[in-house]
């Protein structure tokens, strides 16, 4: 099979780019349909093949080798013939040519040894039944043992709610990446410690770094905000269950936003410029002036820290700053609000 044959797959529907009339490089008028500016010969859509790549690449980390060939292939038609952008897509589909027609020579063989139970197996794996329980039983082994720890401390209302609160902040991670057209995987608990989520990054930028970074906090912000709710409009055992898991839940995530060591606020902090990190730390020290929340002292001990690390980006992060000052000032105010009421469980 060359490059040049159709490969039956399910449609991958890329949405087309708006036309472009500058050359993004040197501003050059372009003709309607330029790939590449006459003038300094840059890849006109070149931003819509990072597009490409990412969707193709995504599909080749979950081992969908014909829709990733068919999005390469939607990616030929954004490039000029005879550059080495295009030979190397070429080459790229010319790989998964070969990759496909392996699992097809691997499908014959398991066919001809399963003889009429061949369907089924085919079935089960294509619904992926089979695979979850296979590969995402770290995932449910480790909920149920972090469930099991905090049931036996606390009782099995609160430690349901508190492991609830740890998988939400971790699925706000892993929605994020996921939104990305990343590869990620489910969260594994740690008992005693938490839990993690391990996405691969495949070249994104330092704000989108951040961002998946903040999702988790920001998650859990949505989780606390719940908890209090219903904390506010219950009485009795219910009220102290619901408040306890908002105040516990919004003080976790504030932990989360210390940057330091893999928390997610040394992550997001990559994207803040040194006045950013300033700016933080002031606004740390002056919610704490007003909660008396010690986990601020933290977040603005680990900014003041960071401002000398020496590992401040080209460009500032607006919106990473924007979204790390409203999570510790609403996080701090739920941790204020609602009382810590564990010990009674």
């Amino acid at each position: 099979m060359n490059v040049a044959e159709s490969v039956a797959v399910s449609p991958v529907p890329l949405s087309a780019p708006e036309p472009i009339f500058n050359c993004p490089e040197c501003s050059h008028w372009l003709a309607p349909g330029t790939l590449a500016c006459p003038d300094c010969h840059a890849i006109v859509y070149a931003q819509h093949m990072k597009a490409i790549a990412t969707a193709a690449l995504a599909e080749e980390g979950e081992k969908h080798w014909a829709e990733a060939r068919e999005i390469w292939r939607q990616g030929l038609g954004w490039l000029p013939a005879e550059t080495k952008q295009y030979d190397a897509v070429v080459e790229r589909m010319t790989l998964l040519d070969g990759r496909i027609r392996g699992a097809e020579d691997t499908k014959a063989k398991w066919t001809k040894r399963l003889g009429p139970l061949a369907p089924v197996v085919f079935f089960l794996a294509k619904a992926k039944s089979f695979l979850f329980i296979l590969f995402k039983l770290k995932f449910l082994l480790s909920f149920v043992g972090f469930f099991a720890i905090y049931w036996a401390l606390f009782g099995w209302r609160f430690g349901l709610g508190f492991t609830l609160s740890i998988l939400v902040h971790e699925m706000g991670h892993y929605v994020a990446a996921r939104r990305r057209g990343l590869k990620v995987d489910l969260p594994v608990f740690l008992p005693g410690l938490g839990a993690y989520v391990r996405w691969y990054s495949m070249g994104i930028n330092l704000e989108e770094l951040s961002s998946i970074a903040l999702a988790g906090p920001f998650f859990g912000l949505i989780f606390a905000v719940a908890c209090g709710a219903v904390a506010k409009f219950s009485v009795g055992t219910t009220q102290e269950l619901f408040s306890a898991l908002a105040h516990v839940t919004a003080w976790l995530n504030l932990l989360n936003l210390i940057p330091v060591f893999g928390l997610d606020g040394a992550q997001a902090t990559y994207a803040l410029d040194k006045m950013q990190r300033w700016l933080i730390l002031a606004s740390a020290l002056i919610f704490f002036g007003l909660s008396q929340e010690w986990m601020l002292l933290g977040v603005a001990a680990g900014m003041g820290w960071r401002l000398w690390t020496g590992d401040v980006p080209e460009k500032p992060g607006t919106g990473t700053f924007l979204r790390y000052v409203l999570l510790i000032f609403a996080l701090g105010i739920v941790v204020y609000v609602f009382p810590d009421t564990t010990r009674r469980f």
